[in-house]
């Protein structure tokens, strides 16, 4: 059983941005009882006692796969304004309607035992009802590093930094693309780092993450808008926060509740017209999501995560939904692939 609440740290502290706040499979492994368990009433105390000097990321040499499927639906309206001779000729409020299927695939090596290096790679499907646009496409790549600096200590919480790159290899939302296209990228380098939380009061888990993103400019983008020139591009930095707690219903199913918040500042676009150069400030930004996940356990090995979120801001999505499970690869994991404390 302590195997596994070690496991249930990893996939509860770094959830987000590859996927939705508040997976539960681990808490299931976390709190059912096993075999090997003496008495479902030993205290977890004694149990993390026999464990001082070990970590809870994956054990060394180790390889996971991870597949996660998220969908987001967003609806507003766009007001189309024809103005003619300072007279308004036609006015209308359409619709619209915005659906982001996204398929993450997340690789993770064991480089020690309290270091972990991860690969994530999606696979994004966006349509815009306003204009029927769409895409299609390989998402921005990510490459993360999750350290633990210290061993577990009974009692204590636990922590872990992390850190990452992500890459600009989705389509460039600032290249001009058709009039039926949307992009699968932010068009820039995006670097985050953060720190995560967690502590067992049995028979409940909490946890807390929170990260810092920063994005570097993009200069020369060179896109046509509105009769000007889109020529540079710096993107406001994101603060990102979370918690919430799992706690375990039978020992098949679990159940977990979150709150997720982004806070992104101000972003700086500069435009060329007629070899006058201006800059335009958008507005910040605060998007708030509630989680709901629930994790059921299919066999022995294998537990799955159904999760549903609502947006709580304008900013946020309106309906969140997702889904993710481990997939076992021949040759990838190691053969004693079982975290120990």
């Amino acid at each position: 059983m302590v195997n596994n609440v070690r496991t249930f740290f990893i996939y509860l502290m770094f959830i987000f941005p590859l996927r939705v706040f508040g997976d539960v499979s681990d808490a299931r492994e976390a709190l059912s009882k096993k075999d090997t368990d003496i008495s479902q009433e030993k205290s977890l105390e004694e149990v993390f006692e026999a464990a001082e000097n070990n970590y809870s990321l994956i054990k060394k040499g180790d390889i996971t796969l991870n597949y996660n499927m998220s969908y987001s639906y967003a609806a507003d309206q766009r007001i189309n304004v024809d103005i003619q001779n300072e007279k308004i000729v036609a006015f209308d409020v359409e619709p619209s309607t915005s659906h982001t299927l996204t398929n993450n695939f997340n690789f993770d090596y064991g480089f020690k035992n309290n270091i972990t290096l991860g690969v994530s790679i999606p696979m994004v499907v966006k349509y815009d009802s306003y204009g029927a646009k769409s895409a299609t496409g390989i998402g921005d790549v990510a490459i993360n590093m999750r350290w633990q600096p210290y061993a577990y200590i009974p009692g204590e919480l636990s922590k872990t930094v992390s850190a990452s790159i992500k890459t600009k290899t989705g389509s460039n939302p600032f290249k001009t693309v058709g009039e039926n296209e949307l992009s699968t990228g932010s068009g820039y380098y995006q670097l985050s780092g953060g720190m995560s939380f967690s502590k067992i009061v049995d028979p409940v888990m909490l946890y807390g993450t929170s990260s810092f993103t920063y994005a570097l400019p993009e200069s020369d983008v060179n896109q046509p808008r509105s009769g000007a020139i889109l020529t540079d591009v710096s993107p406001g930095v994101t603060v990102s926060f979370a918690g919430g707690f799992a706690y375990s219903l039978s020992y098949d199913v679990s159940m977990s509740m979150s709150f997720q918040g982004n806070y992104t500042d101000k972003s700086k676009y500069t435009f060329l017209s007629n070899e006058i150069s201006t800059e335009v400030d958008s507005s910040a930004s605060m998007s708030g999501i509630y989680n709901i996940s629930l994790g059921v356990r299919v066999s022995p090995e294998t537990i799955t995560n159904i999760g549903m979120g609502f947006g709580l801001t304008d900013d946020a999505p309106d309906i969140l939904l997702s889904f993710s499970m481990p997939i076992d690869v021949n040759g990838l994991k190691a053969k004693s692939s079982n975290r120990t404390l």
